[in-house]
């Protein structure tokens, strides 16, 4: 079983900054994608950005230039910088891992954290 827990959420004045971390833990094949995704309430849960185990980065056209995605494969973790924070960045983020190594291919979730960015 992998189990991801999330950390780093918080409240943060627009134009601030927050760094939020996913450690994964389990049973866990190499091949396989980390990411972020976030769900604003009434809206639907939306890729952020997502990294590979071998560094290939994909990111939502809303945080390009704003977030920045890495990964510590040696510690299956994963972390999400966020600068220059707006309103509406504000939702619930969540750790995924996708699991490319078993088939079909599975999705793994945390439970979520909270970031809030006041205008």
């Amino acid at each position: 079983q992998v189990q991801l827990v999330e950390s780093g959420g918080g409240l943060v004045q627009a134009g601030g900054s927050l760094r939020l971390s996913c450690v994964a833990s389990g049973s866990i094949g190499s091949a396989n994608v980390m990411g972020w995704y976030r769900q604003a309430p009434g809206k639907q849960r939306e890729l952020v950005a997502d990294i590979t185990n071998g560094g290939r980065t994909n990111y939502a056209d809303s945080v390009k230039g704003r977030f920045t995605i890495s990964r510590d494969n040696a510690k299956n973790t994963v972390y999400l910088q966020m600068i220059s924070l707006k309103p509406d960045d504000k939702a619930v983020y969540y750790c995924n891992l996708k699991g490319l190594w078993i088939f079909p291919p599975r999705d793994y979730w945390g439970q979520g954290t909270q970031v809030t960015v006041s205008s």
